[in-house]
């Protein structure tokens, strides 16, 4: 049957947030996208996303009917923009037989617990954890097994969203409490809670993407930097790692046997890992662009981002391979950093003060400076990533320069936001 379009197509599911990368990645391979929406409506719990760059918005019902549809355009790929479009690409992917990572571990990666449970079956080092809907059940694990602290969390949130590092019965109470009955930022139901042993060490992230041949190309090391407030541990850094800095090897030697059990075949994928005393351990992985992404900013720091890279291997699986044949790691080109503002002011915004905003822009360092709140939001003291108000890209060749801008945006960040 003749296809409707020359160019080649990727679908996109559920282009929120990071996914919005996607459809210029395409564009600029000359290729379009499709986009098919998940869920009857469109998440009410994160901005909605901007449809004006694909070739139709497909609303997914049935998995034959969807896939019938979708077969129309003759697409290469089908690929999740966010977490909630991680199973749902999966299967289409599956039964359109494009590539991807089968459908038989997709719970793995999205639940936070059987994802750990599999790499313990796996051998794979972990954190020891629990789940459960009682939450007298949680500290009496926590006592007789675990010993505090205790990270209470969401089986299948993201951005630290219900994340709590308890240091007490009450705090595991209070934390359980508040996840048990709400509702995650995808509008998800939380019905039990997870409980894990809390990993002690630096934490990092790893970026992946995995093309043809199951070629691995590492997209970027980062070390996190956070700081504890209250029972929240919040985002304040990342700092961009050279490949040859340790822990780099180690991190990814243990990403490998990550990616390897829970079937990470093909496509994106962020790692959040410990380095512990007993060596590196899986906080979470995400089958999906890093929501840190800003591609201009990692081809000025770095030899490439990941989402035209993702595109890459879609499109021009042939180049990619040629490429990125094997194991391959990033180029480090500068100094980077990403900040996240924290913020203990509360009201609704009334305004952007963009002098305020053109003074950090101005900086030699920043790359770009994204408030994440807009007239009319509520701005809220900050205890995860969607609270954090602001987030500013920086780059250069000074370290010593880099970190005098960062600490002159942490004295203007909270004027950025004039309050009601």
């Amino acid at each position: 049957m003749e296809t409707p379009h020359r160019a080649p197509v990727g679908v996109i599911v559920d282009g929120y947030s990071v996914g919005k990368f996607l459809p210029a990645a395409f564009r600029r391979l000359g290729a379009d996208v499709l986009h098919l929406q998940s869920t009857p409506e469109f998440l009410s719990t994160v901005a909605p996303p901007d449809l004006s760059p694909y070739l139709a918005n497909v609303v997914h019902e049935d998995l034959e009917q969807t896939a019938k549809q979708l077969a129309e355009y003759a697409p290469v790929c089908v690929l999740p923009g966010q977490e909630t479009g991680v199973i749902p690409a999966d299967l289409i992917a599956e039964h359109l037989g494009l590539p991807g990572n089968g459908s038989a571990l997709s719970s793995a990666r999205r639940d936070k617990y059987e994802m750990i449970e599999t790499l313990r079956r796996a051998g794979i080092h972990c954190a020891r954890q629990l789940k459960s809907a009682d939450i007298q059940e949680i500290v009496d694990w926590a006592e007789r097994e675990s010993g505090y602290p205790v990270v209470i969390k969401p089986l299948s949130s993201a951005s630290t969203d219900g994340v709590s590092i308890c240091r007490d019965a009450h705090d595991i109470r209070t934390a359980a409490a508040a996840v048990l009955g709400s509702y995650d930022i995808f509008e998800r139901h939380n019905t039990e809670v997870l409980a894990q042993s809390c990993l002690q060490g630096t934490e990092y992230v790893v970026d992946v993407v995995r093309g043809p041949g199951r070629g691995r190309h590492v997209c970027g090391v980062w070390q996190y930097e956070k700081t504890d407030i209250g029972t929240k541990r919040v985002y304040d850094k990342n700092i961009l790692l050279a490949p040859d800095s340790e822990p780099v090897t180690e991190l990814v030697a243990y990403l490998d046997t990550v990616l390897e059990a829970l079937e990470i075949r093909f496509g994106a994928a962020h790692a959040e890992i410990i380095m512990t005393a007993q060596g590196p351990a899986l906080v979470e992985i995400g089958a999906r662009l890093n929501g840190d992404l800003e591609p201009g900013f990692h081809d000025v720091c770095m030899d490439g981002n990941q989402a035209d890279l993702l595109a890459l291997a879609c499109i021009r699986p042939d180049e990619y391979a040629r490429r990125f044949t094997g194991k391959t790691m990033y180029r480090k080109r500068c100094e980077a950093l990403v900040l996240h503002g924290q913020t203990s002011l509360s009201g609704v915004v009334a305004a952007i003060d963009e002098d305020v905003l053109a003074e950090i822009d101005a900086l030699d360092t920043v790359h770009l400076a994204v408030p994440r709140v807009a007239p009319g939001d509520r701005l809220r003291p900050t205890t995860d990533l969607l609270s954090s108000p602001l987030r500013v890209f920086m780059t250069g060749g000074d370290r010593r320069q880099l970190m005098a801008d960062y600490q002159q945006i942490l004295a203007l960040k909270d004027h950025v936001f004039r309050l009601a």
